[in-house]
């Protein structure tokens, strides 16, 4: 609400526009409700910052691809010559065209007719279900997935029907309810690293004739022999009608796409109003895209180190009491249950050189904020035994016993033993 109008000596005068009181009630909810009364005064996701020595469990950067020389030089050599392109809208990509090429290529890794690019992943899943859904369309959702998918579901204007987490027999049961619809799920889940029972949901999806939406973003580039992801690794294309993905996990890009029919593809960029209304890649992020899909294709051995380094720090911390069996793949969830006990878990491992990522809500349930540890292919052995160490060394301080998750686990645990 600020607009700085005239420079007087070497200073601005700024010219304020008086808020509205719903604006200002608004505003005033959050800094009185969450920044004072939540967070104490301070803000939950800003803690320390990172030293040299730091082990930092907060990138995407899942293959530790960001600092690969072949894809820097594509990308750099690309600006030098072509600078940033044509600026237009990706309605009008037509012909010998780097980003559709790019997109042909990604198609036939990926086992797709087509493939479109977007500028996000949140554009892919809002667009996307613009299109496919609306007023009159059931929309089966997973309680987790991501955010994204729950906005579009808004956007178009269709009726949300959660189901809870990985529940198949939910799901079935609301479709017999309502009818048809779309279904949406992410392959691995964001928060804590869980991994949706695909073949489960394709089956109910196709018997009741559902359209099946799959978002890839935390399975592609880590997950198949080549990084295809969990759809194509389960021999499932023929039978999920779209995958979407965010290229700014394992891709180290921002970008997003969508796997497609190519009638598909061109119905979706002429009604969308994201991938109308939004600019096409830069030059030099197409290059970049082009030379990371073939480092993903052939340095197998990052996701072989990927997979050995989550096995090793989700199996260490499980033997310290830590719930972290509600996950499998490389998102590891330390979930302290309230944002105060969030906060001194941040500050517990920050204090000594460890640094997750925080996630409250919207991004959870109220009373299920955690702190996310995303490995990577990069980290070495001694700095997974220091996260080991750290984590073994605060469990009284930072009070794990009681966190509603640990009593989960002890609960799940206990059924166990019972059920013999």
């Amino acid at each position: 609400m600020e607009r700085q109008e005239q420079r007087t000596g070497n200073e601005w005068r700024v010219h304020r526009a008086a808020e509205p009181e719903f604006l200002k009630r608004r505003i005033d909810w959050y800094y009185r409700e969450r920044v004072e009364k939540t967070w104490s005064g301070g803000h939950i996701m800003r803690g320390r910052t990172p030293g040299d020595d730091a082990v930092v469990l907060m990138s995407n950067d899942y293959l530790s691809i960001a600092g690969h020389e072949a894809i820097l030089e594509a990308q750099a050599a690309t600006v030098r010559r072509e600078g940033n392109g044509l600026l237009m809208s990706g309605v009008f990509l037509h012909g010998d065209n780097p980003q559709l090429a790019l997109e042909r290529r990604l198609a036939a890794w990926l086992g797709s007719g087509a493939t479109v690019l977007c500028q996000s992943g949140w554009c892919a899943n809002t667009g996307l279900i613009q299109v496919i859904a609306d007023e009159s369309v059931p929309v089966y959702v997973d309680m987790f997935a991501h955010m994204s998918l729950h906005e579009g579901i808004a956007s178009s204007g269709a009726t949300p029907y959660p189901f809870r987490h990985n529940d198949v027999e939910c799901l079935e049961r609301m479709i017999r309810r309502h009818g048809p619809g779309v279904v949406l799920i992410d392959s691995v889940y964001s928060t804590d690293g869980s991994i949706a029972p695909i073949e489960e949901i394709v089956r109910v999806g196709n018997e009741h004739g559902c359209v099946l939406v799959v978002d890839e973003s935390h399975s592609l580039g880590t997950h198949g022999e080549t990084g295809e992801g969990l759809v194509p690794a389960l021999g499932l294309t023929d039978r999920v009608h779209f995958r979407t993905a965010s290229l700014a996990k394992a891709f180290a890009g921002r970008a997003g796409l969508i796997t497609c029919t190519e009638r598909f593809a061109d119905y979706f960029r002429s009604t969308s109003r994201p991938a109308i209304f939004s600019s096409t890649l830069l030059p030099h992020e197409v290059a970049g895209f082009e030379a990371t899909l073939r480092v993903i294709r052939s340095e197998g051995w990052r996701r072989v180190r990927l997979r050995r380094n989550t096995a090793y720090l989700r199996g260490q911390l499980g033997l310290l009491g830590y719930n972290v069996h509600e996950g499998e793949a490389q998102i590891i969830a330390l979930e302290a249950g309230t944002e105060p006990n969030t906060i001194v878990l941040r500050d517990a491992l920050e204090a000594r050189g460890v640094f997750g990522s925080v996630f409250c809500a919207p991004a959870t349930p109220a009373k299920r904020s955690l702190i996310r540890l995303s490995v990577n292919a990069g980290l070495s052995m001694r700095q997974l035994e220091r996260v080991v160490a750290v984590c073994a060394a605060i469990r009284d301080e930072v009070g794990m016993a009681e966190w509603p998750s640990t009593r989960r686990l002890s609960r799940c645990f206990d059924r166990r033993r019972r059920a013999g």
